[in-house]
């Protein structure tokens, strides 16, 4: 109910009351969403973006359609011809909004688990169609998998797709209406991919973004059991009242006994001093110190300009890709969501992406030299004397193996 109302109900309460409802009321909308970002609750639940709002990075096209980023969304350009544009970045089990606008022209689809290289289709990837007039499957089936129940009309407004995909199981959802659900089997993971059919008619996406599924907890919040510290240095980790992994003083290497090699690793983090220094490492030899290939935190940046990091910045791959934009800050929480998949590396912090890499060097069995795929462990670094962060939510996945 409108503030003013409220008041006018229920006249004898005090003026105090009335604005406190408009208060609340103002605040509320100062949390609404802004246009393709997320709250700070999707942050914590795990979402990332795949589309920033403002460009195309991490996105590759295939095929003959021009793709481009334009009032905030996704759009090919007219007059190009058909084709995908496809994220860099494979996903395996994970739930997918995204946002359309279509013509009565257009054909068009939202594909799944597709293969990085050779030819996408509704047998190479799964096909969640967009295009009300098909007459065996119209918007919301997977095409040649099943098709959705009930009728729609999707052209010419603002349409949502919710979609889940866990191992052989897939859930669409049509503006908040579950459609479809249905299982097959024949991809465990993939790249997700937006079609034009030919290039014909309109069609945009906006609010892409994705949440990975399936990660375990690699720490408990009681000890610090499931990992071991490289002996010899002078880092102290330990656990917090609050049930964080803490780590003071420097350098120092603490190791997950687990290996992962192509995973979606989650955790939060926050430095709890002035510019601090570390980094997760990852597909490192167990028991050698700081090895892997190495993400970034330090929250520092340029002047005021936080698409200049100082020393790579949070997120970014040290020493390969520096982040493009700082998006974290001392002294807050933050989320950071690392993807290894064979040569490619991605990292997203608060759900933003900040660093897309492919590594083509010649292989290595130490990353800071070349090219490793070997599963490796995890690691959290302290770098120095000054070191004093602390680290929750940590959770991984590893992934169902690449395609041939």
């Amino acid at each position: 109910m409108h503030p003013w109302l409220v008041c006018r109900v229920f006249r004898a309460v005090p003026r105090l009351l009335c604005l406190g409802f408009l208060l609340v009321a103002v605040l509320g909308r100062a949390e609404e969403r802004k246009a393709n970002t997320l709250t700070r609750a999707e942050v914590d639940a795990g979402w990332i973006q795949l589309f920033d709002g403002e460009t195309l990075f991490g996105w590759s096209p295939r095929g003959s359609a021009q793709w481009r980023a334009v009032d905030g969304t996704l759009q090919p350009v007219t007059g190009t011809g058909g084709g995908f544009l496809c994220t860099t970045t494979e996903f395996a089990d994970f739930e997918l909004h995204a946002e359309f606008w279509i013509d009565e022209t257009a054909n068009s689809g939202v594909f799944l688990r597709c293969p990085r290289t050779g030819d996408i289709t509704p047998w190479t990837a799964y096909e969640v169609n967009i295009y009300d007039a098909h007459e065996k499957w119209p918007t919301g089936s997977i095409n040649e998998v099943g098709r959705r129940r009930g009728r729609v009309s999707t052209v010419g407004r603002w349409n949502a797709f919710d979609l889940t995909a866990v191992g052989d199981r897939f859930t669409v959802s049509l503006n908040g209406r579950r459609v479809l659900r249905v299982r097959q089997d024949r991809h465990a993971r993939g790249l997700i991919a937006l079609q034009t059919l030919t290039g014909a008619g309109s069609v945009r996406f906006r609010e892409v973004r994705v949440r990975p599924l399936g990660l375990g907890t690699l720490f408990n919040g009681r000890d610090l059991t499931g990992w071991r510290v490289v002996p010899g240095h002078a880092s102290v980790y330990s656990v917090t009242p609050e049930g964080w992994l803490h780590v003071r003083n420097g350098n120092g290497d603490l190791q997950t006994e687990a290996r992962f090699g192509d995973f979606i690793l989650q955790l939060q983090a926050i430095s709890n001093g002035k510019h601090l220094n570390s980094g997760i490492f990852f597909r490192g030899v167990p028991g050698e110190f700081w090895q892997g290939y190495e993400s970034q935190l330090r929250n520092q940046w340029e002047g005021e300009d936080r698409t200049k990091p100082v020393d790579f910045g949070t997120g970014g791959i040290y020493r390969r890709q520096p982040a493009r934009r700082v998006v974290s800050s001392d002294h807050q929480w933050m989320t950071k969501t690392i993807v290894a998949q064979g040569r490619h590396l991605a990292v997203w912090v608060d759900g933003y992406p900040v660093s897309d890499w492919t590594d083509d060097r010649a292989p290595s069995d130490n990353p800071r030299q070349g090219y490793r795929a070997a599963p490796g462990v995890l690691s959290i670094q302290g770098h120095d004397p000054t070191t004093d962060l602390s680290f929750r939510a940590i959770r991984a996945v590893e992934l169902p193996p690449a395609r041939d």
